[in-house]
């Protein structure tokens, strides 16, 4: 009864759609370069973070864990620590495509940490804007100041000079760029690090097979 239902509905799309799901479903052969393009993309961001870390090892604890000007984590040395290393071991992971599904779930600990305890205080987004649906009072009022420097530098500042590789902008630090990581660490929780250019695929391959 299924498959006539089925067979029922086929019949029922129109060819040019027919022919149109076709040519998607052949797609199917690359669908590696998804997750490979999430790996690569994060990989640098991690490696980064975490490197950031080590190379300034006491001062980045000592804002982990100062109460009156940073977040006052306990054991704020250790907890450098186990983050740089959740990072860099989570870049190379990621690199290779080894592990991946369980590298994912401590990525996205840090991740969700970082959003609470960094950036949810901010708002959404990451670069301040003066309209939108996720612009504050806070986001309007770093646009004011915004414009203000731009009028100051354009007075009396080589304006042209100052912004050829780039406009101003003023970082509002939300959670904007970390939920966008947790999302990327989520697919690749549920579907992995993809085919050919992974280690998993290849281990899972051989030993499936087994």
């Amino acid at each position: 009864m299924n498959k006539e239902l089925l067979l029922s509905c086929a019949e029922k799309i129109p060819p040019l759609v027919q022919l149109m799901l076709r040519w998607l479903d052949k797609t199917k052969c690359i669908d590696f370069l998804a997750p490979l393009a999430i790996r690569l993309y994060l990989v640098p961001i991690f490696w980064m973070a975490g490197s950031k870390k080590f190379m300034n090892f006491t001062s980045t604890a000592d804002w982990f864990g100062n109460e009156d000007w940073g977040l006052g984590l306990p054991v704020p040395y250790l907890m450098v620590f186990l983050v740089a290393a959740t990072e860099i071991l989570g870049a190379l992971f990621l690199f290779f495509g080894f592990g991946v599904r369980f590298i994912s779930i401590p990525l996205i600990i840090v991740m969700i940490g970082a959003a609470v305890t960094v950036h949810l205080e901010n708002g959404w987004l990451a670069i301040a804007e003066g309209s939108g649906i996720f612009a504050s009072d806070r986001t309007a009022a770093a646009i004011e100041r915004l414009n203000a420097a731009k009028e100051i530098l354009q007075n009396y500042g080589n304006y042209d000079w100052l912004t050829e590789k780039g406009g101003f902008v003023i970082l509002n630090n939300g959670i904007e760029f970390a939920v966008t990581y947790i999302i990327m660490l989520l697919a690749l929780f549920f579907y992995g690090g993809g085919k050919f250019v992974s280690v998993d695929y290849w281990l899972n391959k051989k030993y499936h097979q087994e």
